[in-house]
């Protein structure tokens, strides 16, 4: 399934955290769980640099829903993220078994701008969704929104 409008809308959003963590100091990270029937059930920006490095905002939708949501209706929501998944969300969101994810930018989009801007390495593997778990539907980047979220990177590290 490719992204379409309706998936641009949640990205969007996502995107929308992802302003918000960097108005407030964080790196440029948000995400949108959304359920079965469309509703929006909860959302999350980083807080990687204000609270500590693992909180990134698909990791703490991934906990949420194996708090609140029952298997089926983890398994039939879709997470949408202005950033691919690290290795960690990626394994996160695959534990909790959650459905689909729909992101705006690729994680060697953002490997290659964060080099770019001089940011240092990640001190994990830039591993795709699928390399850390296969069996999870995923669609993007969304060039539309790519450019934004480059920006967004950007800001962040004080680019021009």
């Amino acid at each position: 399934m490719a992204v379409d409008e309706h998936d641009r809308v949640h990205l969007r959003h996502a995107v929308a955290l992802a302003r918000e963590a960097v108005d407030a100091g964080d790196e440029p990270f948000g995400s949108v769980l959304v359920g079965p029937d469309g509703s929006v059930l909860q959302t999350a920006r980083n807080e990687a640099v204000s609270r500590n490095a693992t909180m990134h905002p698909e990791l703490t939708l991934a906990q949420w829903a194996g708090d609140h949501l029952d298997a089926t209706t983890r398994a039939a929501s879709t997470v949408y993220t202005s950033g691919e998944h690290c290795p960690m969300c990626s394994a996160a969101h695959a534990w909790v078994g959650l459905g689909r994810i729909v992101y705006a930018s690729s994680g060697a989009q953002t490997a290659a701008w964060v080099a770019e801007l001089g940011g240092g390495r990640s001190p994990v593997a830039a591993l795709s969704i699928t390399d850390v778990a296969p069996a999870i539907p995923t669609d993007g980047p969304d060039e539309e929104l790519a450019d934004e979220v480059h920006g967004l990177h950007r800001r962040f590290r004080n680019a021009p």
